[in-house]
């Protein structure tokens, strides 16, 4: 069985991720979404929050599962049995970036793989950064997040969404 882990900040949650998540859970047996508790990260949204938005949208994904770690990616794969990482790539830099943790993390455990998976055309500039600092500004993200998330969001930032 090919059990993978896409892991993440996912604060918030984005159409981006939400695409990886789909696109990935059809090539394993079984995704778990990570959610990365990050102390040192001031986030939007909790851990606890960012679970259950997922939850909320990965639910109809028989396959998909969604938790919580901290501490190193390969000692958290090793406890829950997973051998894939599953990572998205928008553009050239991601990549570099991406191929160091990759190789690292294949020192520490050559059991672990990685596969990247190039984002869809639509939503290669977007990132999590991105909506929160349009959302700071009551600019319209509906392009960007789904839509039961757009309201949750705009609440942090003590916003009513014009209808």
């Amino acid at each position: 069985m090919k059990k993978a882990i896409y892991p993440g900040s996912f604060d918030p949650l984005t159409l981006g991720h939400v695409d990886i998540i789909m696109r990935s859970s059809k090539i394993v047996d079984e995704l778990v979404v990570g959610v990365l508790h990050n102390s040192a990260k001031n986030s939007l949204f909790s851990l606890e929050e960012r679970v259950s938005m997922i939850k909320e949208m990965t639910g109809p994904m028989p396959n998909v599962t969604v938790s919580f770690f901290d501490g190193l990616l390969v000692d958290y794969m090793d406890k829950i049995g997973a051998t894939i990482i599953v990572r998205g790539l928008r553009a050239v830099t991601d990549f570099e970036y991406e191929l160091q943790i990759a190789q690292t993390n294949h020192v520490e455990n050559p059991n672990v793989e990685t596969i990247f998976l190039t984002t869809s055309l639509q939503y290669s500039y977007l990132s999590s950064t991105i909506v929160k600092e349009f959302a700071s500004y009551g600019g319209d993200i509906s392009k960007f997040v789904p839509a039961q998330f757009i309201d949750r969001i705009y609440e942090r930032y003590g916003i009513k969404r014009q209808s």
